[in-house]
């Protein structure tokens, strides 16, 4: 590959890489191999059982091991991008990736299938960061919105995609290759990287904050663990409770190191800034209330309307279609150029809540109303989303792009554990409020309910309460949509600099 003299900062700001394009298309990629593997590992859960006579304690290890992971290093992945560069911290995080497939395609007993699947989730989280940081720096800020759109339809694409894929290959294939068919793709990604990538990193090289590292690490996968424990063991569990206030200690004790050491990795006086606040506080309840209303959708599907695993897998798929379309077709980007963040942000939230409101209410009558919900919620997330990655992204110095897309993937994580764990916990609530017969889920209670008027309650009592949570997720993202609007629309109007705003020191991609 021929290699070219660096370009000015001012001109790669102007102009972009010259190759941007193709770039996003790979990073994308890299992305989208991600992202399958975190919902493609659902499906095959009865092959597991059944074939490597998997305990469900074993196959919920083999799920969280990934999650806790990958979340807990985001924001020190994103960090490690920034000092160490983009391009190989990018290379690292596929390597690790289609190692770790690898060896989980072929483990032969539930604790490699565990440990391979918590190096998926190192080689995950380089990945999360590394992909949103490169685009910051290879696109024109005009340019920016219209590329973290494409980025975030990838995301929606993925969603979708994972079960119908898992699907197909566990009909034709043994349980291994769902993850075995990640290798070519990591490998191709591999290979378009190193040729094309261009590597960037802080040019202050700061010196590496080991120690908040540590705490952050340990703060966040601790957090994550307690919401993912609490729905199984009580929130008010030894477990949960431990877990919560250590991660409130190691947490806390971030923040401080963070407030007074000199290269801190979380700059502390993010918070001060208006649009960076306003987008943080958004995006954690867009994550909560979506995270948990699409995490019920499935059952919605399943228990209410009767549709099998993968013929509700088909009818979400209109949410992400839409999603892709908007964005791909570059409809979702002029809207939002029109509008402006604030406004597209609130709007984008809105259709989001809106959408949940027919599937909550009239879902029951057939798939009509959950259609409609789908795309409204699709709308909404093609202009939302994007313009709230950027303005997270934008009020952070392009040096410290790393730690800004750290940043909004902890938040993402964050919210979807959330979200589906206390939506969960107002659906059974709810439904064990209403059932007529002593049951802790839904197939528990059908079987021990008697065929005729006691079954149909149990479901009328379980439409209940998706009722009652999916109104709780609308309201969620209705008031991140206002509390984000709000604080974005003062920060303009007070015209308070932006740390985006700052000038930076970053020096330009180099090729």
């Amino acid at each position: 590959m021929t290699t070219s003299a660096p370009e000015p900062p001012q001109t790669q700001d102007r102009q972009g890489h010259p190759q941007r394009w193709l770039i996003l298309g790979v990073i994308c990629l890299a992305q989208l191999t991600v992202l399958l593997d975190n919902t493609v590992l659902n499906v095959a859960i009865p092959s597991l059982t059944r074939e490597m006579d998997a305990a469900t304690s074993d196959i919920q290890w083999m799920i969280n091991a990934y999650s806790l992971v990958q979340s807990g290093l985001l924001l020190t992945a994103g960090s490690a991008a920034d000092r160490y560069g983009r391009k190989k911290m990018l290379a690292a995080g596929l390597a690790l990736f289609g190692i770790g497939s690898l060896v989980a395609g072929l483990a032969s007993s539930t604790g490699q299938l565990i440990a391979a699947r918590a190096g998926m989730g190192v080689g995950g989280a380089l990945l999360m960061t590394t992909t949103l940081a490169v685009a910051m720096q290879i696109f024109t800020p005009e340019e920016q919105p219209r590329a973290i759109g494409i980025w975030a339809a990838v995301n929606s694409l993925g969603f979708a995609a994972g079960p119908l894929i898992g699907g197909f290959l566990l009909d034709h294939f043994w349980w291994g290759a769902i993850f075995l068919v990640n290798l070519p793709v990591a490998a191709l990604g591999l290979v378009a990287v190193v040729a094309l990538v261009p590597e960037s990193k802080n040019p202050r090289g700061d010196r590496p904050d080991l120690l908040g590292a540590l705490l952050s690490t340990l703060g966040t996968t601790l957090l994550v663990f307690a919401i993912i424990s609490g729905p199984g063991h009580g929130w008010t569990s030894q477990r949960v409770l431990v877990s919560l206030a250590l991660a409130a200690v190691f947490l806390g004790a971030f923040g401080y190191v963070e407030s007074r050491v000199p290269y801190p990795m979380l700059d502390m006086h993010f918070f001060r800034d208006r649009r960076f606040t306003g987008a943080v506080a958004g995006a954690v309840l867009i994550a909560f209330g979506m995270g948990g209303a699409l995490f019920l959708l499935t059952q919605h599907l399943q228990f209410v309307l009767g549709y099998d695993a993968l013929e509700a897998g088909l009818r979400t798929a209109p949410l992400a279609l839409t999603i892709v379309a908007l964005t791909f077709s570059g409809v979702a980007a002029k809207w939002t150029a029109k509008l402006g963040t604030p406004v597209s942000i609130a709007l984008g939230m809105a259709l989001m809540s809106g959408g949940l409101v027919p599937i909550a209410t009239l879902g029951q009558r057939g798939y009509g109303p959950t259609l409609l919900g789908l795309v409204l919620i699709g709308v909404g997330g093609a202009i939302a989303s994007p313009a709230m990655a950027h303005a997270i992204m934008s009020a952070i110095p392009r040096e410290k792009a790393g730690v800004g897309a750290g940043i909004n993937g902890t938040l993402a994580e964050f919210g979807n554990g959330l979200g589906v764990a206390v939506l969960g916990a107002v659906l059974t609530a709810r439904f064990a409020a209403l059932v007529p017969v002593a049951a802790s889920s839904l197939p528990a209670a059908l079987a021990a309910a008697r065929p005729g008027p006691d079954r149909e309650r149990v479901l009328d009592a379980f439409s209940s309460g998706l009722e009652t949570s999916l109104l709780v997720g609308a309201a969620a993202v209705l008031a991140g949509g206002v509390v984000a609007a709000v604080l974005l629309r003062r920060a303009e109007r007070a015209g308070a600099p932006g740390a985006g705003a700052r000038p930076h020191s970053g020096a330009a991609p180099r090729t």
